[in-house]
This record gives C-alpha cells, structure tokens and sequence, in this order.
C-alpha cells in the first residue's frame, strides 16, 4: 500500500505546480483541522505548555495557523521531489552569504545547525545550491526502511550526501580532505537517551537537547552556524546566518548548544505557528538527579577536551 500510495499519487503530484499542490492542502487544512483533527493533544499540550502566558483564544490561533502551515509543508514537500535547480533557488534566498563565502575562503568545514521550523526540507535539498562548501546532512533514519530511502533520495537530488546518525564519524572522516564541508544538523529532534542529552530550558519546560552540534564542533574543530528561517510568503522563505563561534576550543561545556538552541526559541517564540508542534518533544522523563547527571557530563566533556 506504501509504495502504491507513493508511485500513484505522490509522484504524479509531486510534477505539478505549487499554486495547484496549495489547492489540495487548503483541503487538507480543513480535513485535518475540523474533520479528523491531527495529533489535536499532541499539539495543544505542546502549545499549552509553551505557552502558559497566553489566553485560550491566542493558544486557538497559534494551532490554526500551525494547521495551516502543516498542509503548506505537505504540498512543499510533495512538490520538492521534482523541484528544480531553478525554482528552489527563486524561493529560497540567503540574506548574508558573505558569511559563508568568507570561511569558506578560509578553507573552515561548518555545522550549520537549525531546526524543525518552516520549511527545513527545502534547506536541506537546496544546500548545495547555496553555498560553495560540500554538503553533508546528519539525520536519525525514519522507521520505515520504504520512506526513509525515499526521503534521502529526496534530499539528495542536488548532490546532497546524507549519512545516518549513527555512523557519521566514519563518514566524515573518510570523506576527501581536499572537501570544505557543511555539515546541516536539525537540533530539535528529541533524543533517544534522556542521561546522553543536555538539558536546559526550553520554552518554558526542562528539554533533552541533542549534543551532536556540540561534539562534532570540539572533535573535528568545526565553525559553527545557526540557520535562522523566515516565511516571506506562501513557498518563499529566507535564511538568515548567525555565526556562533569559529574557534569551538575557546567555549565551555554547553555553550554551543545553549547558543543554537535559544536562536530557536527565539525564532519560535516571534512566530510560533512555524515550528512542529505535532512532534512528542517532551516525552522523554527527566532524570531523577539533574544536577548530579550535568556535573558527571561537564567533567567527562572537560576530560575529553581540555586535559
């Protein structure tokens, strides 16, 4: 049924123009919004949580846009398996990338690091495209071997190279040293191991944050980015770059992940409706002695690193 659904309707789909896939998600918005409500307590407990200042009526709205945008990013993404060159760069702009030229110029491999908000997989995809650094993107593999393959042909179309979580060293460290690397990390994802995860707050409740984005940059001295996502307009976006550090040796346990993580907030707190609200963000329990667990991570992150 899988494979049906997607060499049948997905595919087909996927050819036509975004002014017609808009037409179907504005259908879908209402399916999912008033018929057969999609992930409804997921969503608005996630909202209700974040959010705890904020009235009824505004906590309604911040879920209907979020639906809203939900259908956007289903046709969006539908329409990127056979988006152009052409096309993904018009709707796509980087405001600043002087940025980049200029440590790619100093030959620095980067962590460009962002999160689930707007349209990431247009990011991902159009990466090559953007900047002059060799793209390579880091992402837990999804549990159907069926999608998860066709997502990353997906991503992959424009020479992207994606590489699973859980043997991206090898990778790297393989890959050619003549290569000035980008690595993309979406640091939102909720972590498989509550005692391996940084916590700290995040919108308003105590969050695992990945510690990849932070390992990476001591291991192998990379320059860190965050990328900061604007919705301009229905299928055009921008991307702003906020340097977080060149020299990732000069900053202290958590810094870095404090850094990229407080950008998102920020970014979801100025409009909320753009970010996944439907992803199980805080399913994770919270170890019983925090404080014990952070004192135990900094002083085997400080014997690692600064001996």
């Amino acid at each position: 049924m899988t494979k049906i659904l997607y060499y049948l309707f997905i595919i087909p789909l996927s050819y036509l123009p975004l002014k017609i896939l808009y037409i179907i998600s504005d259908f879908l918005y209402l399916l999912i919004t008033y018929i057969i409500p999609y992930r409804k307590k997921i969503v608005e407990k996630n909202i209700d949580n974040s959010f705890p200042e904020k009235s009824a009526k505004e906590k309604k709205i911040i879920k209907l846009q979020f639906y809203r945008h939900l259908t956007d990013l289903l046709a969006e993404g539908i329409k990127s398996i056979n988006i152009s060159k052409n096309e993904i760069n018009n709707r796509v702009k980087i405001t600043n990338p002087e940025l980049m030229d200029e440590l790619y110029k100093k030959k620095k491999d980067v962590i460009l690091v962002s999160g689930h908000y707007n349209n990431w997989e247009w990011i991902v995809k159009g990466l090559n495209l953007f900047f002059k650094h060799k793209a390579i993107g880091i992402g837990m593999p999804l549990s159907s071997k069926f999608w998860d393959k066709k997502m990353n042909e997906s991503r992959s179309k424009f020479s992207m190279t994606v590489v699973n979580s859980m043997n991206y060293k090898n990778e790297l460290l393989n890959s050619s040293k003549n290569e000035i690397k980008s690595i993309l990390l979406l640091g939102d994802q909720s972590p498989s191991d509550s005692n391996k995860s940084y916590w700290m707050t995040f919108l308003n409740q105590d969050t695992p944050v990945l510690f990849g984005t932070e390992m990476i940059a001591h291991d192998l001295n990379y320059s860190v980015v965050f990328l900061s996502v604007k919705k301009i307009k229905r299928g055009y976006y921008s991307i702003n770059l906020n340097l977080i550090t060149h020299e990732p040796h000069k900053l202290n346990w958590g810094e870095i992940t404090e850094a990229h993580t407080k950008l998102l907030e920020k970014e979801i707190i100025s409009k909320p409706q753009y970010w996944l609200w439907s992803h199980k963000r805080w399913k994770r329990e919270i170890p019983k002695d925090l404080n014990k667990l952070k004192i135990k991570q900094k002083e085997k992150f400080n014997s690692r690193f600064y001996k």
